[in-house]
C-alpha cells in the first residue's frame, strides 16, 4: 500500500492527536487532515490495496473503483465543512469521535471484504454515539442509548449474515450479491436497510438526529445514512424490493414532516425521504438509476447538511428549536437565512441548484424503465419536500410571528461552511460536468431540457400557491409525533417492568426457597457424605492398605536369601498343589 493512502487512517489516527492540541494550532490541524484526504481521494488510483489472509479468509482493506471515489469524495469534502463549522467548538470529544466517525464511514466505502467493513461499520456506529451523548441532558442521554441500542443490534444482524454468507460461499470478500436471497443476504440486507433509515427501521434516525449537538448533529446528517447507500449499492443493484421500500420512504418522510415542530427532527424526516430515491434508484438497477442514487446522495450531503448549519445556527444563538417559539429572525440573521434558503432550493430540485440535476436523474430511470407509480409518488414526494423545507419551516423560522428573540449572525467560521456547502449547491446545479463525470457509468442524462425545466417550476410554483392558500392549516402545534419508536420505547418499558417486577418476585421466591430448603439439605447431605467418607471410604481403603504392608512385610522376612530355604518352599508348594489337584479331580 506504498503508492495508496487511506484517508480513512488520516482521520482515525489524526485524531489522536487532538487533545493534545489548542487554540490556532488546533484549529490549523482540524482543517488540513480533512484538506489531505480530499487530495489523498482525488490522486488515488483504481485498484485493491492491503490484501491479507485472516484466519484462513482473503482480506481487502482497500478497493477504490469509481463507485467508492464518487462517495469517498462527497465525504471528505463534507468532513472539511463539518470541521470548518465546529471550529468553534472547544471540546476536543466533540472533534475526535466526528473525525473516527468520518474515518470509519470512509473505511466502509473502500472495504473490499466483510471483516473490515464490520470494524469500521461498528466503529461509525459508536463514534457518532457520542456526538449524541455529548450534548448533555436526560433526553439526549436517553436518545443516545436508544441509538446504540438499534444500532449494536443491527450490528449483530449484520455479523449474523457475515458468518452465513462465509459458510456458505467460503469467501468473505464483499461485492454484489447475486442469485437466490438466502438467510445470509436478507439479514445483510436487513442491517444495510435499518442504517440507510428504511421504515420501519427509520425511528433512530429522527430519535436521535435532533438531540446531538449543534455540529453533530450536522455530520451525522451526512455520513450513517449515505453509508448505508454505498454498501446497497454495492451489493444488492437491481433488488426489487429495494424500489418500493425506497418509494415508500419518499412518501413516509414527506408526511411526518407535516406532522413535526421541531425543525431539525423536520429535517431528520426528510433525510428519510430523500434517502429513499437513492433506495428506490439502487432497486431499479439500471445504470442511470445508480448514477442517479450515487449524485443524489453527492448532493444530498451538501445541502442536507447546509439545512442542518442554518437549524444549528438558530439553535446555537437562541437556544430555541421549536418553530412554535421561533419566528422574526430574518431581520437579525440575514445571511443565516439567504444561506439556508440555498440548501432549501437544492433539496427541492429548484433549477440551478444541485437537487435539480441528481433528483431527477432517478425519476428520469423510474419512467425509462416503465415505473409510472415509482414516477408517480418521487414527484409528489418532491412536492411535499418543497413545501416543508422550502417553505413552511423558513417561513415559521426566520419569518412569520416575531417572538422577540434576542439573535444574531453565528461565529464566522459557522457562515464560512455554510457558505462552501452553498457555493457547491449552486456550482453543482449550473455546471454538472464534474459530478457527472464522477459517477459509476457513463452519463447520458440532460437535465436542462426545455420540458423538464417547465414541469419543475410548474410544480414548485403550485406547492406554492398551495402553502399560502392553505398557510393557516400547516400552522405547526406543539406536539409531538409518534413514530415507530413508540414499539422499543414501550417495549424497553415493558421489559423493564418485567425485569423489576414479576421477573424479580420470582427471582426473590427461588432465593427464599433456596436459602431455607435447598441450601441446609445440601449442607446435610455434605456432613452425611463427609462421615462416610471418614469412617466408611477410608477405613476400607486404610484397611486394604495396612492389610498389603503386612503381606509385604511377611514376604520380605521370607526371603531370606538361602538356597536350601527356596528349595523346601519349591517342595512345599508342589506337594500342596498335588493335594489340591487330587481333590479336585475326585
Amino acid at each position: 500500500m506504498t503508492d495508496f493512502v487511506h484517508p480513512s487512517a488520516l482521520f482515525i489516527l489524526g485524531a489522536l492527536a487532538i487533545p493534545f492540541l489548542s487554540g490556532t494550532i488546533r484549529k490549523a490541524y482540524l482543517v488540513a487532515i480533512p484538506a489531505l484526504a480530499i487530495v489523498a481521494v482525488l490522486t488515488m488510483q483504481p485498484g485493491n490495496y492491503g490484501a491479507a489472509q485472516f484466519i484462513g479468509q482473503d482480506i481487502l482493506v482497500a478497493r477504490v473503483d469509481r463507485l467508492s471515489i464518487v462517495f469517498a469524495t462527497v465525504f471528505t469534502i463534507m468532513a472539511l465543512i463539518g470541521t470548518v463549522y465546529a471550529l468553534h467548538v472547544t471540546r476536543p470529544g466533540q472533534h475526535v469521535a466526528a473525525f473516527v466517525y468520518v474515518g470509519s464511514a470512509l473505511g466502509v466505502v473502500f472495504a473490499g471484504d466483510y471483516l473490515t467493513l464490520y470494524v469500521f461499520w461498528e466503529a461509525m456506529a459508536v463514534a457518532s454515539a457520542y456526538l449524541v451523548f455529548a450534548q448533555g441532558g436526560g433526553p439526549a442521554i436517553r436518545a443516545g442509548f436508544r441509538y446504540l441500542m438499534v444500532h449494536i443490534t443491527g450490528g449483530v444482524v449484520l455479523l449474523g449474515g457475515i458468518v452465513l454468507q462465509g459458510i456458505g460461499t467460503g469467501s468473505l470478500l464483499f461485492g454484489p450479491i447475486e442469485g437466490q436471497m438466502g438467510a445470509a443476504a436478507l439479514l445483510i440486507l436487513a442491517s444495510f436497510m435499518l442504517n440507510a433509515a428504511v421504515p420501519p427501521l427509520n425511528a433512530w434516525l429522527t430519535d436521535a438526529y435532533p438531540e446531538a449537538t449543534v455540529t453533530g448533529a450536522v455530520f451525522m446528517s451526512a455520513f450513517t445514512t449515505k453509508t448505508a447507500v454505498y454498501v446497497l449499492a454495492r451489493a444488492f443493484p437491481g433488488t426489487e424490493l429495494l424500489v418500493w421500500f425506497g418509494t415508500a420512504m419518499a412518501i413516509y418522510g414527506v408526511i411526518y414532516a407535516v406532522l413535526e415542530n421541531d425543525c431539525r427532527r423536520l429535517l431528520a424526516y426528510h433525510i428519510v425521504s430523500q434517502v429513499g430515491y437513492m433506495v428506490a434508484g439502487i432497486g431499479i438497477g439500471t445504470e442511470m438509476a445508480v448514477n442517479g442514487a450515487a449524485s443524489h446522495a453527492f448532493a444530498h450531503i451538501l445541502y442536507k447538511a447546509l439545512l442542518f448549519m442554518g437549524a444549528g445556527a438558530v439553535i446555537y444563538v437562541t437556544g430555541r428549536r421549536k418553530l412554535t417559539e421561533l419566528g422574526g429572525l430574518y431581520k437579525s440573521m440575514p445571511i443565516t437565512v439567504a444561506l439556508y434558503m440555498i440548501g432549501a432550493f437544492a433539496i427541492s430540485a429548484f433549477p440551478f441548484f444541485s437537487g435539480f440535476v441528481t433528483k431527477s436523474m432517478v425519476v428520469a430511470a423510474a419512467g425509462q424503465d416503465q415505473r409510472a407509480l415509482v414516477v408517480l409518488a418521487l414527484t409528489m414526494a418532491s412536492s411535499g419536500t418543497f413545501l416543508h423545507t422550502g417553505l413552511k419551516l423558513p417561513f415559521y423560522m426566520f419569518f412569520g410571528t416575531d417572538r422577540g428573540l434576542e439573535a444574531h449572525e453565528p461565529p464566522r467560521n459557522m457562515l464560512i461552511a455554510m457558505a462552501m456547502a452553498a457555493a457547491l449547491c449552486i456550482a453543482i446545479g449550473v455546471y454538472p460536468g464534474p459530478l457527472y463525470a464522477l459517477l459509476p457509468y457513463p452519463v447520458d442524462f440532460e437535465p436542462y431540457t426545455g420540458v423538464h425545466v417547465t414541469e419543475s417550476l410548474g410544480l414548485l410554483l403550485f406547492t406554492a400557491l398551495g402553502f399560502v392558500l392553505f398557510l393557516r392549516a400547516l400552522d405547526p402545534e406543539a406536539t409531538i409525533s409518534i413514530d415507530t419508536d413508540w414499539f422499543y420505547r414501550m417495549g424497553a418499558r415493558s421489559f423493564m417492568w418485567f425485569a423489576e417486577k414479576p421477573l424479580a418476585r420470582c427471582e426473590k421466591a427461588v432465593s427464599n426457597v433456596s436459602e431455607t430448603v435447598v441450601l441446609p439439605l445440601m449442607h446435610g447431605m455434605a456432613r452425611v457424605g463427609l462421615r462416610v467418607d471418614l469412617n466408611g471410604v477410608d477405613g476400607i481403603v486404610n484397611g486394604i492398605a495396612r492389610s498389603i504392608l503386612r503381606g509385604g512385610g511377611t514376604l520380605r522376612r521370607l526371603q531370606t536369601g538361602v538356597v536350601n530355604h527356596y528349595a523346601l518352599a519349591m517342595i512345599a508348594g508342589l506337594i500342596g498343589a498335588t493335594a489340591v489337584f487330587a481333590v479336585v479331580w475326585q
